[in-house]
């Protein structure tokens, strides 16, 4: 049966995550009636990571055992026009040995999460961003940032339902990025503690505002407490850009 690998952009405003949930929509559940309504057989579709509900993609990456070979380029045209009008996007489907996993090839995953660093209310980005009125210092939390890097236990900055066996995780980037009243925070890793990525975020928000220093969210990771970390930042701003194979 042909495999294939999907390339995915998502809205994820109005879905409850990506994992399938048997009455709430989901971006899973969108794409599998998209295969359904193409080869006309109920099929998996296996994420590389489930997204929480209101978290986008630029390059979220599944794959799909289709029962009928398709060209690929037919295959993402088919999926796009059974995916209408959601919020989902089939930017590519290529055909890979049936070796490979979404999940478990991957060996790298980048997030991007935005914040608009202004007091004005949101117009054109509302639901896309998170908007933190208080003037925060990007350069402090860049430099705070690097407290996180490398191979730690992140029980801290990890959600308490988080399902993973380990909470030790290597964190390869976390950079603080601004310009203008954007700021982004740019992080990878080979894979993330459920929440990880939103706990890191509302805890550097806090050293940008003055209320920690490197020093307290140094003591936050060595807490492995999940009481001591700072706010979690919200779902909208957050964004799975790639995934490496």
């Amino acid at each position: 049966m042909p495999r294939y690998k999907l390339t995915i952009e998502y809205d994820g405003t109005p879905f409850r995550g990506w994992q399938l949930q048997a009455t709430l929509p989901s971006v899973q559940g969108a794409l599998e009636a998209a295969v359904l309504a193409t080869c006309g057989e109920a099929v998996r579709v296996h994420g590389a990571g489930r997204t929480d509900a209101g978290v986008h993609a630029l390059g979220q990456v599944a794959h799909v055992d289709i029962p009928k070979p398709f060209r690929a380029d037919k295959l993402r045209d088919a999926l796009n026009a059974h995916l209408r009008p959601n919020p989902v996007a089939v930017l590519s489907a290529e055909l890979v040995p049936d070796t490979f996993e979404a999940r478990f090839s991957a060996i790298k995953r980048h997030y991007r999460y935005r914040i608009v660093n202004r007091r004005s209310n949101l117009a054109l980005e509302l639901g896309k961003v998170w908007r933190v009125p208080r003037r925060l210092d990007s350069d402090a939390m860049h430099r705070a940032a690097q407290v996180l890097i490398g191979k730690h236990d992140f029980t801290t900055f990890r959600d308490t339902e988080c399902q993973a066996a380990s909470p030790e995780k290597t964190l390869d980037q976390l950079d603080v990025l601004r310009s203008g009243d954007d700021i982004d925070v740019i992080t990878s890793a080979r894979s993330f503690l459920h929440s990880q990525v939103r706990s890191m975020v509302g805890s550097l928000v806090w050293v940008g505002e003055g209320r920690w220093t490197a020093d307290d969210l140094a003591a936050a990771l060595a807490a492995r407490r999940r009481s001591a970390c700072g706010i979690v930042a919200p779902p909208e701003g957050l964004y799975l850009v790639r995934v490496d194979y």
